[in-house]
């Protein structure tokens, strides 16, 4: 009888927890919003055009009666031109925001409080920003560099280990996981391969990751689109290694992005450029590889890999990239937003503003490698992305000469539509060639 009220009470107590989580989900939405609107379509005006920007606070999507705001604006990601506050008369006002006499980009951050709790948003508004112009230097010898590293990388044999994962496959996708030598002897290379199962010749598709050093899982909607495609890792950690594993990796791992960064021949992206030349060279040695068509697409630090990979492999035929980090890193160095990861902002110009590490900039700054891109390309990214700053991102993308189709969705931070991303693989399905 005590073991059966004993089992009970565990039942009931199970049962509260579920019930107790499901009462107490994570709000979708903000008890109080905003919208704000600027003056001009898409967002964006000429040079030396004056802005505004209507603000609507909101209380479940109905004006919020005398809110009053805190706001402060100026150039992107650098200090506030001016601070003040507004009351907002039933729930409305409008803010101006001046103009620029240069192409970029200008922000607002507006605050309220409500019941003692602070909410907040921004908007970014852009200035004639297809004329911005990249700061960043091209080192002279800038090609004759990374020729030389893609010949020494070549003599490293690729040693493929290869291992089938019927857990992650499914009815109509095979999934494998790749083990790949890179850039030295030594030096490993991880990654998820996705294949139809049919058989056939398929085109590939390389998909480099985001930042961080976190494990990694297989995805197999790229090869339901009819790619053979493979996703990687690039600090050569097995993506198998459980979650917790894999944060005290990276809790002792450190920022990578700064590791030799004063060292030109062997800072840490050297590897990890040169890694992803090595996946284009797996995946053109598939048996099943269509011989023609080489896609790459990511987004963030997969955007900038994805521009990187298309400048230094000429097997690449199309490319598909979403607000690429590593952008126009000495923007800051000149008065407005760097790129991701920020190394010359004012936190971190003090170490990173030096000879050395502006030289090593040059060679890996994603601009650069914008310069270099000869075949078709879909870009997408969004103004309100603090992330990857748009002025960083236009300044690679104006650079480009190749044909490239541009999408912005101006609301839109560090993340993009469903719709964006349907639209991205059917343009690539376009650029195959039968």
């Amino acid at each position: 009888m005590r073991k059966s009220r004993f089992l009970l009470s565990i039942c009931l107590l199970v049962l509260g927890i579920h019930l107790g989580l499901a009462q107490n989900s994570p709000a979708p939405l903000k008890l109080i919003s905003f919208v704000l609107t600027p003056s001009a379509p898409e967002w964006k005006y000429a040079v030396n055009q004056t802005a505004s920007v209507q603000v609507l606070v909101l209380k479940n999507d109905v004006p919020l009666e005398e809110a009053t705001i805190s706001y402060e604006y100026g150039p992107e990601m650098l200090d506030a031109e001016k601070k003040g506050s507004l009351t907002l008369k039933k729930g409305q006002g409008r803010i101006d925001l001046g103009t620029s006499k240069q192409p970029g980009f200008r922000q607002l951050l507006v605050k309220t409080e409500y019941q003692g709790k602070t909410y907040s948003s921004q908007v970014k508004i852009g200035f004639s920003p297809e004329r911005i112009t990249p700061t960043v230097e091209l080192p002279s010898d800038f090609a004759a560099f990374w020729e030389q590293a893609k010949r020494e990388a070549a003599t490293v044999p690729m040693d493929v280990h290869l291992t089938y994962l019927p857990e992650h496959s499914t009815s109509t996708v095979d999934v494998y996981l790749v083990n790949l030598q890179n850039y030295q002897k030594g030096q490993r290379l991880y990654g998820f391969l996705c294949k139809p199962k049919a058989p056939g010749k398929y085109p590939v598709l390389f998909s480099p990751p985001g930042a961080g050093v976190k494990a990694i899982g297989p995805y197999t909607w790229y090869a339901e689109q009819g790619f053979i495609s493979l996703s990687i890792e690039i600090h050569g950690i097995s993506p198998l290694l459980d979650e917790a594993t894999y944060k005290n990796i990276s809790n002792a791992f450190g920022d990578y992005t700064l590791n030799r960064l004063d060292d030109r021949d062997n800072y840490y992206y050297k590897r990890v450029y040169l890694g992803c030349v090595r996946a284009i060279d797996y995946l053109c040695s598939l048996p099943e590889f269509d011989g023609r068509n080489v896609v790459v697409t990511g987004g963030s630090q997969g955007g900038a890999l994805t521009i990187v990979t298309a400048a230094l492999d000429k097997r690449v035929t199309a490319l598909a990239a979403f607000y690429p980090a590593l952008c126009d890193l000495t923007g800051y160095l000149h008065g407005r937003a760097g790129g991701w990861p920020h190394l010359l902002n004012a936190r971190s110009a003090g170490t990173n503003n030096t000879p050395a590490k502006l030289r090593t900039i040059g060679y890996y700054d994603v601009v650069n490698f914008a310069r270099q891109i000869t075949v078709p390309g879909f870009y997408s990214w969004g103004y309100n992305d603090n992330t990857c700053p748009p002025t960083s991102v236009y300044a690679a993308i104006n650079t480009i000469k190749a044909p490239k189709t541009v999408v912005i969705s101006p609301i839109t931070g560090h993340w993009r539509f469903e719709e964006t991303n349907l639209a991205s693989i059917e343009w690539l399905k376009q650029q195959i060639v039968k």
